[in-house]
């Protein structure tokens, strides 16, 4: 089954552009929207593997949105995106457990790569949860 990405973006044309990068160059599926709202309201309903968001979005922002998700699906890895880059901003979301955070405008080799990379390592993490788990069994 391929992993599920949620890209929110207010800028339509950002959305476009993200999701013909990604479904043409990978197995991923990608589901969009403009709203940080409906995207709270989708992420209740389905599993995904991967938040996208921007950074500056009218309502919620970035950050926001993603303290909002953690709520529902801590363990969901979530990537920022800005035109608005400053380094306070990628601190901040570091240090609450943003996976990355990239600047626009990026370029596609750049955009997969990250996307690859956080999926993967997100991968590993699961696994190592599983297995402890099963030690855990095991052991008890």
């Amino acid at each position: 089954m391929p992993e599920r990405i949620l890209v929110i973006d207010d800028e339509l044309d950002m959305l476009t552009l993200l999701r013909m990068i990604i479904e043409d160059n990978t197995d991923y599926e990608v589901e969009t929207t403009n709203n940080p709202s409906e995207a709270l309201r989708m992420l209740t309903e389905k599993p995904y593997d991967l938040v996208i968001t921007d950074l500056k979005m009218p309502g919620l922002d970035g950050i926001e949105l993603f303290d909002e998700l953690k709520d529902i699906n801590p363990e969901i890895p979530v990537i920022i995106l800005t035109a608005y880059g400053s380094l306070e901003t990628a601190e901040e979301a570091t240090k609450k457990g943003v996976a990355d955070f990239i600047t626009k405008p990026f370029r596609k080799d750049a955009i997969l790569l990250t996307i690859k990379r956080v999926l993967e390592l997100a991968r590993v993490k699961r696994e190592n949860i599983e297995l402890k788990k099963k030690l855990d069994e095991v052991s008890h």
